[in-house]
């Protein structure tokens, strides 16, 4: 009785620990636990250990068997190779499949299934299944990432054509930035930023909300012609970690970047920099600061004559533009600051522009501009070779300074001498031209615009006074022009080299015929003139009258040429003006009076 009893403590006891052991184990351990405390028993342990943990003889059995072979510690509950097996090791012919889908839209294969189809887990698998290989979403995504594979989006790295001199411009704007600073001058990035559009329109990005309370914006984000636009153009002080954004309202145009950094210097940069007399601006190649557009120099020499400073620019190489430091010191904190919330109104913007900091301490300042910055205007050849530009040695398209001097005085004109009328008349002669003087007159009044600074830089002051010339020994000179009213004579010989008089037409110069074309009987061409087309000019002297002929005042160049050019003998069905398209694009040159030749 005594033995039974204390059986039964045994059990209780062993039931108790139990209960508080093996809630706590796996299946491996549970069952090691089990046989170690039947062997511990000793006979009869394995049926005592089963009864008291409802575990059968045979798994407590197989856990002292385990244990007497001295298993190594492990983490594996089962033994190796126990579970169902793999898709790769049932079929055989899912992975390379599964690489053929895949791999096309990396190589370029244009005969893939899905070439031109979004790679997603569910098309995949289903145009597996269809091949044979039935698969489900899930393990689709389990044997890419085996293969290497994951979700990616593009990346822009791609800049282009990169110019030749961009490592060295980089070069050349470091050192200048850097000698700048040790002077303790100012050095500013200027750029302008995205333009936003005002209303209640959604915006990229997620901000902190109450739950199921965000913010409601238009379905629909259409603009109208009256619809409020931000134009945010910042500049960023580098020695100082400080920043301005002058809010504009109309136009991103030169005007309002240089209007842009006079305030900048006006609110912020003289009481930072009191004893500045110099500033290196640093800007992209583009925009509203770009260096080929010479209203935005002549708007900044304005405002270097304004505050006394030596203002020199080093543009960015093009297509570098997101290298600019404002972009990710000023711009992208501003951008991180306004997701993910709609700008209503121009408050709205300055208030959070204002409210971004960094913790390296940043500051940024706003100011909303309401000027009116128009559109197409212009700077002129003159108001900008007048300016007070210094280019620089290396690339001074991208690297110039600006003195703060006024601009230069234009050059004089230069003296021109009285040109005789009757000379007039004769080189616009309709015989030589080829057109009306009315003709003459158009395509010189349209012409004098690009053509008259060239011309007036390329004739010198004074002229030489003209050799004297003998005149040719085969000709002589003709007769005067016959007064107003009178008959003129007789052509003499030689007469047909010499230009008619301006009005009448004289006789011309015999010239080769035009071939397919019959010519009027004449006599017979001169073989002296058969190739001449227009003879040298022949410069000559002549006096007024009662002044002495050691005195020439008046200098006459002759030019020997036909009376009517060869141009101008042409078929009826050519008879046409000789220049054919209108001298510009708003006005149309009137077609001369067709001549032919009357041999």
């Amino acid at each position: 009785m005594t033995s039974c009893l204390s059986g039964r403590v045994a059990a209780r006891a062993l039931r108790a620990k139990f209960d508080q052991i093996l809630p706590h184990l796996d299946e491996r351990r549970r069952r090691l636990y089990l046989a170690s405390e039947a062997t511990v028993l000793g006979r009869g342990g394995i049926v005592r250990v089963a009864a008291v943990s409802g575990t059968s003889t045979a798994t407590i059995a197989r856990g002292m068997a385990e244990l007497a072979s001295c298993p190594p510690p492990t983490l594996r509950v089962r033994a190796p190779g126990a579970g169902r097996k793999r898709l790769t090791d049932t079929d055989p012919g899912l992975l390379p499949a599964l690489e053929s889908l895949i791999e096309p839209h990396t190589r370029g294969d244009p005969v893939s299934p899905l070439r031109w189809t979004t790679l997603s887990l569910r098309a995949l698998a289903s145009t597996l299944t269809t091949q044979g290989h039935p698969v489900s979403a899930s393990t689709v995504g389990h044997l890419l990432h085996t293969l290497g594979y994951s979700l990616q989006g593009s990346a822009k790295t791609t800049e282009g054509i990169s110019h030749p001199d961009r490592d060295a411009q980089f070069t050349h704007l470091n050192a200048t930035a850097a000698a700048f600073l040790n002077d303790a001058q100012p050095v500013i990035r200027v750029d302008t930023k995205a333009k936003e559009w005002l209303g209640n329109r959604d915006r990229p990005g997620r901000t902190w909300r109450p739950g199921k309370s965000a913010i409601k914006v238009d379905c629909h984000t259409f603009t109208t012609n009256d619809q409020p636009m931000a134009i945010p153009y910042g500049i960023y002080d580098i020695a100082n970690n400080s920043g301005r954004v002058n809010l504009g309202t109309d136009h991103d145009t030169a005007q309002f970047a240089v209007e842009s950094i006079r305030r900048w210097w006006q609110h912020r940069g003289r009481a930072d920099h009191p004893n500045a007399t110099r500033l290196l601006i640093t800007a992209d190649s583009g925009g509203s600061n770009d260096p080929r557009r010479w209203t935005w120099k002549s708007n900044l020499a304005t405002f270097a004559r304004e505050s006394g400073l030596e203002i020199t620019v080093c543009h960015l190489p093009p297509g570098t533009s997101k290298w600019n430091k404002i972009e990710h010191r000023m711009f992208c904190h501003i951008t991180a600051n306004w997701r993910g919330r709609p700008l209503t109104s121009y408050q709205v913007v300055l208030e959070t522009i204002a409210a971004t900091t960094t913790r390296t301490g940043l500051t940024i300042g706003a100011e909303l501009d309401t000027g009116s910055y128009d559109l197409g205007i212009s700077v002129t050849p003159a108001e900008f070779h007048a300016l007070a530009i210094t280019p620089n040695t290396f690339h001074g398209d991208w690297n110039y300074t600006l003195s703060p001097v006024p601009p230069r005085a234009p050059d004089a004109p230069a003296t021109t001498h009285r040109t005789d009328p009757a000379l007039t008349a004769m080189l616009t002669d309709p015989a030589l031209t080829g057109m009306s003087r009315t003709a003459f007159e158009h395509l010189v009044a349209v012409s004098e615009p690009f053509l008259g600074g060239l011309g007036r830089s390329s004739i010198p002051a004074t002229l030489p006074p003209p050799a004297q010339l003998p005149p040719p020994t085969d000709q002589q000179r003709g007769p005067h022009p016959p007064a107003p009213g009178s008959h003129p004579p007789p052509p003499q010989s030689g007469d047909h080299d010499v230009p008619g008089p301006t009005t009448g037409r004289q006789p011309h110069q015999p010239v080769h015929p035009v071939p397919g074309r019959k010519t009027a009987p004449g006599p017979a061409p001169d073989p002296h003139h058969a190739d001449t087309r227009i003879a040298s000019p022949h410069i000559g002297t002549a006096t007024r009258p009662n002044t002495p002929r050691g005195n020439p005042s008046l200098t006459v160049i002759e030019i020997r040429a036909p009376a009517v050019p060869v141009y101008c003998l042409c078929t009826p069905a050519e008879d046409r003006p000789f220049f054919r398209k209108p001298v510009s694009s708003t006005t149309r040159t009137p077609p001369p009076v067709p001549r032919r030749s009357a041999a």
